[in-house]
């Protein structure tokens, strides 16, 4: 998927897990989608009631843990409680948005550990020493914040700042309704077992409209979907548009033959069809 895809995960999504390890392990799946289907945004919305042991500041930790280049991973987090076990996540292998990865230049993450003089940063993008690099104009930055390297060469070094988001995708904390309210949202979709059931007919359509505007996808827990957080009697599904806020309420797993999908599943589940030509 292109275009700003949005996948919106409930801070209650690891409620079922036995422990730390298998939680880390299930947002690892939720990431390795995210990634594999080209997420630009991974949005957690507060569920306290369905949380258990792990909240949302677990959840978002480990999926920006996940999309952190192993080359910087020590550097920005140091030690946290919360990625014990972040040995269990999936390699994300994060490709660039444009081009293949086996094309030169490469394009690398990095993070800017000192402003100098003269409009240079030293940056920490992975190769053997910190790098010293002119800053565009068109640029602003400050020490600590992550960049994106063009690397020409590597002996020796040539390598620029672009003004170019970095790979993979950002991790951030907001409600459902702020989520879907903003002006880029694109297709807002509810996931449901109770919305309509994504057919080949639709498909066509709501796929090329997902790739033109962009969309937004919400997904609930497996224990409390979202009619019951929002308060919507499943009854009432599918609602009319902008009632509270999706233009549609979606059923991606028809017939599904387990009475329970769970989040990581659904998000598979979901992106794969959307993403097809």
């Amino acid at each position: 998927m292109t275009n700003g895809t949005t996948l919106v995960v409930p801070s209650s999504l690891v409620r079922e897990a036995e422990d730390k390890r298998e939680a880390t392990r299930k947002i690892g799946y939720v990431a390795r989608a995210a990634v594999i289907y080209r997420v630009e945004r991974i949005v957690v919305f507060p569920d306290r009631e369905g949380e258990r042991r792990w909240g949302g500041e677990f959840v978002r930790t480990v999926l920006a843990y996940a999309a952190t280049p192993p080359y910087l991973r020590k550097e920005v987090w140091d030690q946290r409680d919360e990625l014990r076990y972040a040995g269990v996540l999936p390699p994300l292998r994060v490709s660039p948005r444009t081009g293949s990865a086996s094309e030169r230049p490469e394009s690398r993450e990095g993070i800017v550990t000192e402003v100098g003089p003269d409009d240079r940063v030293r940056v920490n993008c992975g190769l053997q020493h910190p790098i010293s690099l002119h800053v565009p104009s068109s640029m602003t930055v400050v020490e600590g914040e992550r960049v994106t390297v063009r690397v020409s060469s590597r002996e020796p070094v040539r390598a620029r700042l672009v003004d170019e988001p970095t790979a993979g995708y950002v991790v951030e904390a907001a409600d459902i309704q702020e989520t879907l309210a903003r002006q880029n949202a694109g297709v807002r979709i509810g996931t449901s077992r109770h919305g309509d059931d994504l057919t080949v007919s639709r498909l066509a359509e709501l796929g090329s409209q997902c790739r033109d505007d962009g969309a937004t996808i919400v997904f609930g827990s497996p224990g409390r979907g979202i009619p019951e957080i929002l308060g919507v009697s499943p009854d009432d599904l599918p609602v009319e548009p902008d009632s509270p806020g999706f233009d549609l309420w979606l059923n991606t797993v028809p017939n599904q033959g387990s009475e329970v999908v769970r989040t990581e599943e659904a998000v598979f589940a979901t992106l794969a069809p959307l993403a097809l030509e």
